[in-house]
Protein backbone atom coordinates (compact mmCIF):
# COMPACT_ATOMS: atom_id res chain seq x y z
CA UNK A 1 0.00 0.00 0.00
CA UNK A 2 2.66 2.45 0.71
CA UNK A 3 4.37 1.85 -2.01
CA UNK A 4 0.85 2.65 -4.43
CA UNK A 5 0.75 5.37 -2.32
CA UNK A 6 3.92 7.54 -2.05
CA UNK A 7 5.60 5.77 -5.92
CA UNK A 8 2.24 5.90 -8.45
CA UNK A 9 2.91 8.68 -10.99
CA UNK A 10 0.83 11.85 -11.42
CA UNK A 11 1.61 13.44 -14.72
CA UNK A 12 1.34 16.88 -14.72
CA UNK A 13 -0.57 19.06 -17.71
CA UNK A 14 1.50 20.33 -20.34
CA UNK A 15 2.44 23.99 -19.88
CA UNK A 16 0.88 26.72 -22.71
CA UNK A 17 4.50 26.47 -24.05
CA UNK A 18 4.99 23.25 -24.59
CA UNK A 19 2.14 22.86 -27.05
CA UNK A 20 4.14 24.66 -29.76
CA UNK A 21 7.70 23.82 -31.61
CA UNK A 22 10.73 25.73 -32.98
CA UNK A 23 11.77 24.41 -36.31
CA UNK A 24 13.86 26.46 -39.18
CA UNK A 25 10.96 27.64 -41.49
CA UNK A 26 11.87 31.94 -41.37
CA UNK A 27 8.10 32.69 -41.48
CA UNK A 28 6.43 30.40 -39.20
CA UNK A 29 9.38 29.47 -36.65
CA UNK A 30 7.44 28.64 -33.51
CA UNK A 31 4.26 26.02 -34.79
CA UNK A 32 1.64 24.26 -32.95
CA UNK A 33 2.64 20.84 -32.34
CA UNK A 34 0.10 17.91 -34.02
CA UNK A 35 -1.56 14.74 -32.54
CA UNK A 36 -2.10 11.57 -32.60
CA UNK A 37 -5.40 11.11 -33.05
CA UNK A 38 -4.69 12.94 -36.87
CA UNK A 39 -4.38 11.33 -39.84
CA UNK A 40 -0.96 10.55 -40.58
CA UNK A 41 1.04 13.22 -42.48
CA UNK A 42 4.71 10.99 -42.86
CA UNK A 43 6.13 7.73 -43.00
CA UNK A 44 8.04 7.62 -40.23
CA UNK A 45 8.14 9.75 -36.56
CA UNK A 46 11.39 9.74 -34.71
CA UNK A 47 11.23 10.98 -31.22
CA UNK A 48 14.49 11.73 -29.59
CA UNK A 49 14.26 12.32 -25.35
CA UNK A 50 16.53 14.34 -24.56
CA UNK A 51 18.06 15.82 -21.36
CA UNK A 52 21.44 17.91 -21.19
CA UNK A 53 23.22 16.26 -24.60
CA UNK A 54 24.47 19.23 -26.20
CA UNK A 55 27.86 16.47 -26.73
CA UNK A 56 26.14 13.52 -27.31
CA UNK A 57 22.98 14.72 -30.07
CA UNK A 58 25.37 15.63 -33.03
CA UNK A 59 26.43 12.00 -33.19
CA UNK A 60 22.45 10.76 -33.17
CA UNK A 61 21.56 13.42 -35.74
CA UNK A 62 24.45 12.54 -38.07
CA UNK A 63 23.19 8.76 -37.88
CA UNK A 64 19.38 9.56 -38.66
CA UNK A 65 20.87 12.13 -41.89
CA UNK A 66 22.53 9.29 -43.30
CA UNK A 67 19.71 6.79 -42.80
CA UNK A 68 17.55 9.19 -44.85
CA UNK A 69 19.89 10.19 -47.23
CA UNK A 70 20.37 6.57 -48.43
CA UNK A 71 16.88 5.95 -47.73
CA UNK A 72 15.46 8.43 -49.96
CA UNK A 73 18.38 7.15 -52.96
CA UNK A 74 16.03 3.76 -52.95
CA UNK A 75 12.94 5.35 -52.27
CA UNK A 76 12.93 9.12 -53.46
CA UNK A 77 9.02 9.59 -51.87
CA UNK A 78 10.31 8.84 -48.46
CA UNK A 79 8.95 11.40 -45.73
CA UNK A 80 9.37 12.09 -41.74
CA UNK A 81 9.93 13.86 -38.61
CA UNK A 82 12.29 14.17 -36.42
CA UNK A 83 11.22 15.91 -33.13
CA UNK A 84 13.84 16.83 -30.41
CA UNK A 85 11.96 16.63 -26.76
CA UNK A 86 14.37 18.55 -25.00
CA UNK A 87 13.46 17.67 -21.23
CA UNK A 88 14.31 20.89 -19.26
CA UNK A 89 17.98 20.34 -20.42
CA UNK A 90 20.29 22.95 -18.35
CA UNK A 91 22.26 22.88 -21.39
CA UNK A 92 22.47 23.93 -24.94
CA UNK A 93 20.53 20.86 -26.60
CA UNK A 94 17.45 22.61 -28.00
CA UNK A 95 20.68 25.16 -29.59
CA UNK A 96 22.39 22.03 -30.64
CA UNK A 97 19.74 20.49 -32.41
CA UNK A 98 18.60 23.61 -34.10
CA UNK A 99 21.65 24.60 -35.10
CA UNK A 100 22.26 21.49 -36.78
CA UNK A 101 18.83 21.38 -38.48
CA UNK A 102 20.34 24.93 -39.98
CA UNK A 103 23.58 24.10 -41.12
CA UNK A 104 22.32 20.59 -43.41
CA UNK A 105 19.01 22.31 -43.56
CA UNK A 106 16.63 19.63 -42.12
CA UNK A 107 13.08 21.25 -42.47
CA UNK A 108 11.67 17.75 -41.11
CA UNK A 109 13.46 18.85 -37.34
CA UNK A 110 11.48 19.98 -34.74
CA UNK A 111 12.62 20.92 -31.25
CA UNK A 112 10.19 20.85 -28.23
CA UNK A 113 11.49 22.64 -25.09
CA UNK A 114 9.39 21.10 -21.87
CA UNK A 115 9.31 24.33 -19.11
CA UNK A 116 9.77 21.18 -16.59
CA UNK A 117 11.64 18.25 -16.77
CA UNK A 118 9.61 15.07 -16.58
CA UNK A 119 11.65 12.31 -17.29
CA UNK A 120 12.57 10.00 -20.19
CA UNK A 121 8.93 7.85 -19.98
CA UNK A 122 7.59 11.36 -20.13
CA UNK A 123 9.28 12.90 -22.92
CA UNK A 124 8.71 10.25 -24.93
CA UNK A 125 5.29 10.10 -24.29
CA UNK A 126 4.22 13.67 -25.05
CA UNK A 127 6.40 13.39 -28.33
CA UNK A 128 4.59 10.18 -29.14
CA UNK A 129 1.54 12.13 -28.67
CA UNK A 130 2.01 14.83 -31.23
CA UNK A 131 3.81 12.38 -33.56
CA UNK A 132 2.33 12.37 -37.36
CA UNK A 133 4.22 9.07 -38.16
CA UNK A 134 2.59 6.06 -40.20
CA UNK A 135 5.18 4.49 -37.79
CA UNK A 136 6.60 6.02 -34.84
CA UNK A 137 9.78 5.02 -32.98
CA UNK A 138 11.76 6.56 -30.05
CA UNK A 139 15.62 6.29 -29.59
CA UNK A 140 18.36 7.35 -26.97
CA UNK A 141 20.13 10.98 -27.91
CA UNK A 142 23.32 8.94 -27.16
CA UNK A 143 23.19 7.06 -30.54
CA UNK A 144 24.74 3.90 -29.03
CA UNK A 145 22.12 1.76 -31.59
CA UNK A 146 23.22 1.90 -34.86
CA UNK A 147 20.55 3.53 -36.29
CA UNK A 148 19.90 2.09 -39.34
CA UNK A 149 18.48 -0.51 -37.64
CA UNK A 150 15.32 0.96 -37.99
CA UNK A 151 14.74 -0.95 -41.03
CA UNK A 152 15.31 -4.61 -39.56
CA UNK A 153 12.82 -3.31 -36.81
CA UNK A 154 10.35 -2.16 -39.94
CA UNK A 155 10.04 -5.20 -41.69
CA UNK A 156 9.48 -7.43 -38.41
CA UNK A 157 7.13 -4.82 -37.72
CA UNK A 158 5.10 -5.19 -41.15
CA UNK A 159 5.38 -8.87 -41.15
CA UNK A 160 3.84 -8.96 -37.10
CA UNK A 161 1.15 -6.75 -37.93
CA UNK A 162 -2.42 -7.92 -36.81
CA UNK A 163 -5.24 -5.21 -38.16
CA UNK A 164 -3.33 -2.59 -38.54
CA UNK A 165 -1.29 -3.46 -35.02
CA UNK A 166 2.74 -3.93 -34.31
CA UNK A 167 5.11 -3.17 -32.05
CA UNK A 168 8.76 -3.46 -32.50
CA UNK A 169 11.15 -3.69 -29.69
CA UNK A 170 15.12 -3.54 -30.37
CA UNK A 171 16.82 -6.02 -28.36
CA UNK A 172 20.70 -6.06 -26.91
CA UNK A 173 19.91 -9.90 -25.88
CA UNK A 174 20.05 -11.88 -29.32
CA UNK A 175 23.38 -11.02 -30.61
CA UNK A 176 24.43 -14.26 -31.04
CA UNK A 177 21.46 -15.45 -32.93
CA UNK A 178 21.51 -12.79 -35.45
CA UNK A 179 25.35 -11.40 -35.76
CA UNK A 180 24.74 -8.04 -34.26
CA UNK A 181 26.81 -6.37 -32.09
CA UNK A 182 26.85 -5.17 -28.38
CA UNK A 183 29.20 -3.69 -26.08
CA UNK A 184 28.35 -2.92 -22.50
CA UNK A 185 30.51 -3.30 -19.24
CA UNK A 186 30.14 -6.37 -17.12
CA UNK A 187 28.16 -4.32 -14.42
CA UNK A 188 25.71 -3.28 -16.61
CA UNK A 189 25.41 -6.65 -17.87
CA UNK A 190 25.23 -7.65 -14.72
CA UNK A 191 22.25 -4.85 -13.63
CA UNK A 192 20.45 -5.85 -16.77
CA UNK A 193 20.09 -9.69 -15.88
CA UNK A 194 19.35 -8.84 -12.76
CA UNK A 195 16.64 -6.33 -13.29
CA UNK A 196 15.45 -9.18 -16.14
CA UNK A 197 15.17 -11.63 -13.31
CA UNK A 198 13.00 -8.79 -11.32
CA UNK A 199 10.43 -8.18 -14.35
CA UNK A 200 10.02 -11.55 -14.81
CA UNK A 201 9.29 -12.64 -11.39
CA UNK A 202 6.21 -9.61 -11.24
CA UNK A 203 4.80 -11.18 -14.43
CA UNK A 204 6.49 -9.46 -17.15
CA UNK A 205 7.16 -12.24 -19.53
CA UNK A 206 8.52 -12.96 -22.65
CA UNK A 207 10.77 -9.96 -23.58
CA UNK A 208 14.83 -10.76 -23.10
CA UNK A 209 15.14 -6.81 -23.05
CA UNK A 210 12.56 -4.21 -21.89
CA UNK A 211 14.83 -1.24 -21.63
CA UNK A 212 16.25 -0.82 -24.68
CA UNK A 213 15.91 2.90 -26.20
CA UNK A 214 15.33 1.82 -29.22
CA UNK A 215 11.20 0.83 -30.53
CA UNK A 216 8.80 1.15 -33.08
CA UNK A 217 5.14 1.29 -33.34
CA UNK A 218 2.34 1.43 -35.91
CA UNK A 219 0.56 4.85 -35.47
CA UNK A 220 -2.61 2.48 -34.60
CA UNK A 221 -0.81 0.49 -31.47
CA UNK A 222 0.95 4.07 -30.46
CA UNK A 223 -2.65 5.45 -30.16
CA UNK A 224 -3.60 2.46 -28.29
CA UNK A 225 -0.45 2.89 -25.92
CA UNK A 226 0.39 6.87 -25.44
CA UNK A 227 -2.65 8.47 -24.50
CA UNK A 228 -2.80 6.22 -21.40
CA UNK A 229 0.75 6.07 -20.23
CA UNK A 230 1.50 7.35 -16.50
CA UNK A 231 5.03 6.39 -15.85
CA UNK A 232 7.28 9.12 -17.05
CA UNK A 233 10.80 7.98 -15.51
CA UNK A 234 12.51 4.98 -16.67
CA UNK A 235 10.59 2.43 -16.03
CA UNK A 236 8.25 3.43 -18.54
CA UNK A 237 9.01 0.70 -21.22
CA UNK A 238 7.85 -1.90 -18.57
CA UNK A 239 4.34 -0.18 -19.06
CA UNK A 240 4.42 0.26 -22.77
CA UNK A 241 4.53 -3.76 -22.83
CA UNK A 242 1.55 -4.31 -20.33
CA UNK A 243 -0.34 -2.20 -21.83
CA UNK A 244 0.38 -4.12 -25.51
CA UNK A 245 -0.30 -7.49 -23.84
CA UNK A 246 -3.28 -6.21 -22.43
CA UNK A 247 -4.34 -5.12 -25.49
CA UNK A 248 -3.37 -7.80 -27.18
CA UNK A 249 -0.91 -5.77 -29.55
CA UNK A 250 2.05 -7.78 -31.35
CA UNK A 251 5.27 -7.21 -30.15
CA UNK A 252 8.41 -8.37 -32.12
CA UNK A 253 11.65 -8.43 -30.27
CA UNK A 254 14.44 -7.69 -33.02
CA UNK A 255 18.26 -8.02 -32.45
CA UNK A 256 20.21 -4.35 -33.03
CA UNK A 257 23.81 -3.40 -32.90
CA UNK A 258 24.19 -1.28 -29.33
CA UNK A 259 27.63 -0.12 -27.77
CA UNK A 260 27.72 1.48 -24.30
CA UNK A 261 28.20 5.33 -24.67
CA UNK A 262 29.51 7.36 -22.20
CA UNK A 263 28.10 10.44 -20.27
CA UNK A 264 24.95 8.48 -19.44
CA UNK A 265 22.83 10.38 -16.90
CA UNK A 266 21.20 7.06 -14.50
CA UNK A 267 23.12 6.32 -11.38
CA UNK A 268 23.64 2.65 -11.00
CA UNK A 269 22.82 2.34 -7.60
CA UNK A 270 20.14 5.04 -6.60
CA UNK A 271 18.17 4.73 -10.49
CA UNK A 272 18.16 0.78 -10.30
CA UNK A 273 16.16 0.95 -6.55
CA UNK A 274 13.67 3.73 -7.84
CA UNK A 275 12.99 1.63 -11.05
CA UNK A 276 12.55 -1.82 -8.77
CA UNK A 277 10.18 0.82 -6.32
CA UNK A 278 8.15 1.86 -9.53
CA UNK A 279 8.20 -1.26 -11.25
CA UNK A 280 6.46 -2.39 -8.12
CA UNK A 281 4.04 0.28 -7.99
CA UNK A 282 3.17 0.13 -11.62
CA UNK A 283 2.28 -3.71 -11.21
CA UNK A 284 -0.12 -3.07 -7.95
CA UNK A 285 -1.83 -0.05 -9.59
CA UNK A 286 -3.18 -2.09 -12.81
CA UNK A 287 -3.95 -5.45 -10.70
CA UNK A 288 -5.54 -3.82 -8.49
CA UNK A 289 -7.86 -1.94 -10.65
CA UNK A 290 -6.38 1.50 -9.66
CA UNK A 291 -5.17 1.77 -13.61
CA UNK A 292 -7.46 0.68 -16.38
CA UNK A 293 -6.68 -0.08 -20.12
CA UNK A 294 -10.51 0.66 -21.11
CA UNK A 295 -10.48 4.15 -19.66
CA UNK A 296 -6.53 4.99 -19.73
CA UNK A 297 -6.68 6.14 -15.68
Amino acid sequence: ALVVKFKSPNPRAREDSENYYLGIDEKHERQRLGDIGSEPTVDLSIIVPAYNEEERLPVLLNDVRDYVRNRRTKEPGFSYELIIMDDGSRDKTSEVAMEFARMHGIRELKAVKHVINRGKGGAVTQGMLCAQGRYMMFCDADGATRFSDIDELLEKAKMSEKDGLAIAIGSRNNQALSGTVVERSHIRAFLQWGFHTYVTILGVRGVRDTQCGFKLFSRKAARLVFPKMHVERFIFDIEILLLARYQGIPVVEVPVNWHEVAGSKMSIVRDSIQMALDLLAVRLNYLLGNWTVSDGK
